[in-house]
């Protein structure tokens, strides 16, 4: 990055809404479908969100939950939130009922915004939302108030509440093997300090077209689609992973990256037809979330004819630590037994393998 990019005056989330809103003001931000949203459009309808919001009492700190699936809205809600320098909880739209009541309660978040898809959700666990003062239907609902007629109303006005890197910008929750999920608070710096891996790494610019097809509330979905909008590019929001789908939206947007799991890939690879759409926009496509069969892998390069790379990591990290390049992903080169490893330490990122039990570095080549 050289000295007088203007990615270096990003000292906050919001600021990249803020940034591109003015200098990439005409160019697409959003695409989901048939709609098209200007990076312009993006900061007008995140201002309005931000002074909906705080209309509603919300100020810097506060969390804001959101619960539905894929959507352009959750874009407006998430810059609108930090334009107030507020926190946006993405909540899994898998959980049961229950789940979700347990999050938006530890959250304390102050709004719940749902979409209409999870009406019967909300419906059964309203009344025991002791911290919710509002409640938003995207889409709208009896009862409810509609998301689009009260954030439409607002002025498009940045309030320009101050945030710092040490501020949360995101709250996901993350599952382990035991107990109730738990918050992993994100700050402005975990997202800023991925500029130069999503540049070098990924090599996203402000021209790519960014698939996000991963669910939002989860770090392969939220924290890549921030990779590309890092850079001003254009994402492609799909709502839901459908493998077949998934294969016509990279042939009719000309998308150039993407993140899947293996699990989509696998899919992806058995749909009929598959092996005669259109790649050829296509420059990198990146998986990891879970281990790959070498079988799929080396099928799935044949296939899409771009650069594979490998990425590990967890929520707590904000992603990928270690990469496995687009080198080390050559099924005929002497490097092949490479496939199967899980990458390189990424700039920034020390990595040990230690013996569980002592807690000591491991010998070479004991792993």
């Amino acid at each position: 990055m050289t000295n007088s990019s203007p990615l270096l005056s990003l000292r906050a989330v919001p600021d990249i809404v803020r940034l591109h809103g003015r200098d990439r003001r005409d160019h697409p931000a959003l695409v989901q479908g048939d709609t098209t949203i200007t990076w312009g459009a993006l900061y007008e309808r995140a201002c309005r969100v931000a002074n909906y919001l705080g209309s509603c009492g919300v100020s810097s700190g506060d969390r804001i939950a959101l619960l539905d699936k894929n959507s352009l809205e959750h874009f407006e809600i998430f810059f609108g939130a930090g334009l107030l320098n507020a926190v946006t909880v993405s909540v899994n739209w898998r959980l049961a009922a229950p789940e979700v009541e347990y999050i938006v309660n530890d959250a304390g978040a102050k709004v719940l915004i749902v979409g209409q898809e999870f009406l019967p959700v909300l419906r059964s666990i309203a009344d025991r939302l002791p911290m919710v003062t509002k409640v938003i239907v995207i889409g709208g609902a009896d009862g409810f108030i509609d998301f689009r007629s009260a954030v439409d109303t607002q002025p498009a006005t940045d309030p320009m509440v101050p945030a710092g890197l040490d501020d949360i910008a995101f709250q996901l929750y993350s599952s382990g093997t035991t107990g109730r999920p738990k918050g992993v608070m994100l700050s402005n710096a975990n997202f800023l300090a991925g500029i130069p891996l999503s540049r070098d790494g990924y090599r996203l610019d402000a021209d790519s077209v960014n698939m996000v097809a991963m669910p939002l509330f989860h770090i392969g979905g939220g924290g890549w689609a921030m990779c590309g909008m890092l850079h001003g590019c254009t994402s492609v929001v799909v709502r839901e992973v459908d493998p077949a789908q998934l294969i016509k939206v990279i042939e009719r947007h000309r998308v150039t990256h993407a993140f899947l799991v293996p699990a989509v890939l696998q899919f992806m690879l058995q749909v009929p037809g598959a092996a005669e759409a259109d790649y050829s926009s296509l420059e990198i496509f990146l998986y990891g979330a879970s281990p790959i069969s070498e079988d799929v892998l080396k099928r799935s390069i044949q296939m899409f004819g771009c650069t594979f790379l490998q990425a590990y990591g967890s929520t707590e990290t904000t992603g990928s630590v270690v990469l496995l390049p687009g080198a080390d992903h050559d099924p005929d080169g002497p490097n092949r037994h490479r496939l199967r490893s899980c990458g390189l330490p990424i700039p920034g990122v020390s990595v040990r393998v230690v013996d569980t039990a002592t807690g000591e570095d491991t010998p070479i080549r004991e792993v």
